[in-house]
């Protein structure tokens, strides 16, 4: 069999690529772009498999099966063991929801898609990442589908057509443009899709089938191109951020960069090729792809255990066991594979593989499919994670665009016409358990219209489904003889967007389509004031009810995970400042709407959550009072009910009861 010769300087490559991702994601100062380490890697891929793929078809020796059991015993058995390992330590540690997400996470890898999973879900920066043990594979997966499309699109080209190199330069470009055009437009799907990463692969690829020529290289231009091309990748490395667009037309400088190494390294003997060559770099270039897999589960395991956040030290020695797990995987396990200690023969290792992609799968989907293995926790850490949960008869309280007009209300306390609406978001979905029990209490009949992300407002509505379920509300309302109307909203989600940045749902200016705080507040309080006025002038009532105090954490998450590690939760909530300070413009507003009009009343259930101990609190008699940073649960719910007697009493003052 033809064998590509062996280059160091490649080695000391693929170790820029790993100590750029390891700094990058143990949060070292100054590492804000090494995620394009990830990209350094595709190349380095394409241009060696694309060279053995080559010169085995030059020397007639290429087989299909013979390339894709070589790539399944350099990838798999490593692969496997580490999401072994991690299912196991997941079992002990993580919250129902987070094992389910991971079992879904294994069940998509070994069948090599976890890329598409996580495409459709949170991006690879949110904080949400931090959760996700198994994140770090959604590149092994662009990479070993490229290993199953690649040689058949290689070979097809080559033998069909003349300028194959054309056609495959075409299909790079191809690549690229839908890449730039997804980052604007789709970025989750252009960082995470093979067919928007295939020409970072391609260009290594290229590279690899460029025809031999006469000449080589001088020493001049061969350091010069060294220098620029090292230049290019620590620009990125040092200079790009999570706000960077990526990959598209950014991922260029780590793409040529590698590409303009790897051709100069090739040519001559350069100060960048020695230094690549160096035996330490080659050390850590020999276990890059084990300290890749090991160092990702680490620091997701030690952040999910250390609720509290890690300190430099520790994150220095996390980064430790991390090189040292990898050192033990390569010693162990890649080499013994690699060099056919193990499973010699290639119908050994693909029947390995199938066993490995069974049994992995296998407990994936179990996991998965009996929602995390609850049964694994203790009572109260049970508890705690149940109130992630929305109860069924919530959910369907909460319209969409599909709902019927017959069910896009919920009636609740007693029968007869109804005195009372209550028009909201989620945040008036959540709120049912005790509009539910006062109105069953005072004998009031109610009915309440919900719609998740959509501001009860007109004109301010973020697309075209919430401003129907509006324009339907107010049908029924000019329609129906209620009394009063009474407003629920996370104000605060459509002034200044998430909590964890994302402006998304956030008010935009009309003009540029671009957030502006100012802006937000202004388009805000007009459209609030234009809705009372509307409701007024039919004769209604109406009741503004705040928003309970938005938490800096996943009440149910961070609770169960205090539980499983036996910590108290003692402590634990929002202080009452930064609820009055993120909510000081919405209270202002409230304040002024109920002094203008005696026909205006605010609702605020803060105080039955906020106490003197100057804190929120997320937790009761071992329940969670929400079911994530922002909506009560069930029992939070019932717990502030107390904050809408004041609507109640006014309701039986006025003879509003039902007959």
């Amino acid at each position: 069999m033809t064998t590509l010769a062996y280059r160091r300087d490649i080695d000391g490559l693929r170790a820029i690529a790993v100590l750029a991702v390891v700094l990058f994601h143990f949060g070292v100062p100054g590492i804000t772009g090494g995620f394009v380490g990830v990209d350094v890697f595709f190349v380095i891929s394409g241009f060696l498999i694309t060279s053995i793929i080559w010169r085995e078809r030059q020397a007639g020796r290429f087989s299909f099966i013979d390339f894709w059991a070589r790539r399944a015993r350099r990838i798999l058995p490593a692969l496997f063991v580490m999401m072994a390992a991690t299912l196991a330590v997941g079992w002990f540690l993580l919250a129902p929801k987070d094992y389910e997400e991971l079992g879904r996470s294994a069940h998509y890898q070994v069948i090599f898609t976890s890329n598409l999973l996580f495409s459709r879900q949170h991006g690879y920066f949110d904080v949400s990442s931090d959760i996700k043990p198994l994140l770090h594979t959604w590149s092994l997966a662009v990479e070993e589908q490229f290993y199953i499309v690649f040689p058949l699109l290689l070979t097809l080209l080559s033998s069909r057509l003349k300028h194959w190199r054309l056609a495959l330069f075409a299909v790079l470009l191809g690549s690229f443009g839908m890449s730039v055009w997804a980052v604007a437009h789709e970025p989750q799907k252009a960082f995470f899709l093979l067919h928007l990463r295939a020409w970072e692969l391609l260009a290594g690829a290229m590279l690899a089938v460029m025809p031999m020529r006469d000449w080589r290289a001088s020493p001049a231009l061969a350091q010069g191109v060294s220098l620029v091309s090292m230049a290019l990748i620590l620009i990125a490395v040092l200079g790009f951020d999570a706000t960077t667009p990526f990959p598209g037309a950014s991922a260029l400088l780590p793409v040529l960069g590698v590409v303009g190494l790897i051709w100069a390294n090739g040519q001559q003997h350069t100060w960048v090729g020695r230094l690549l060559s160096s035996r330490l770099m080659v050390g850590i270039g020999l276990i890059s792809y084990s300290w890749y897999l090991w160092h990702w589960p680490v620091f997701v395991y030690a952040r999910y255990a250390a609720v509290d956040g890690l300190n430099g030290w520790e994150l220095a020695g996390l980064m430790l066991l991390s090189l040292v797990l990898g050192y033990l995987s390569w010693r162990f396990i890649e080499t013994p594979f690699r060099e056919k200690r193990l499973l010699a023969g290639r119908g050994a290792i693909l029947a390995g593989a199938g066993v490995g992609i069974l049994c992995l799968g296998l407990t994936g989907v179990t996991i998965r499919t009996s929602n995390g293995v609850p049964s694994r926790l203790s009572e109260q850490a049970l508890r705690y994670a149940e109130a992630k949960t929305w109860s069924p008869d919530l959910m369907a309280c909460m319209a969409d665009k599909d709902t019927p007009d017959e069910r896009l209300f919920c009636h609740f306390g007693q029968s007869g016409s109804a005195s009372v609406l209550v028009w909201g978001d989620s945040h008036a979905t959540v709120l049912i358990p005790a509009f539910k029990e006062s109105a069953q209490r005072h004998e009031i009949s109610l009915l309440e219209a919900s719609f998740s992300g959509c501001v009860p407002l007109d004109g301010l509505e973020n697309n075209a489904s919430c401003a129907q379920f509006n324009q339907r509300v107010e049908k029924a309302v000019g329609e129906e003889t209620f009394s009063d109307v009474v407003l629920v909203a996370r104000w605060s989600l459509y002034l200044y967007g998430q909590m964890s940045g994302d402006k998304e749902r956030a008010l935009k200016d009309p003009r540029t389509g671009k957030y502006v705080r100012a802006v937000a507040e202004q388009r805000l309080a007009q459209g609030l004031r234009e809705r009372i006025q509307g409701l007024r002038a039919a004769g209604h009532r109406v009741w503004l009810v705040k928003e309970a105090p938005l938490q800096e954490i996943i009440v149910p998450y961070r609770l169960s995970r205090l539980a499983m590690l036996n910590r108290p939760v003692d402590g634990e909530g929002l202080p009452v400042a930064e609820h009055v300070k993120r909510q000081a413009f919405i209270t202002q507003l409230f304040d002024e709407l109920a002094a203008a009009d005696n026909g205006v009343a605010v609702l605020d259930p803060a105080p039955q959550l906020c106490g003197a101990d100057g804190l929120c609190r997320v937790e009761l008699n071992g329940r969670a009072l929400y079911t994530d940073d922002n909506h009560l649960s069930d029992v939070g719910a019932r717990y502030v009910e107390a904050f809408l007697e004041p609507l109640f009493r006014s309701l039986q003052s006025r003879g509003l009861t039902a007959n």
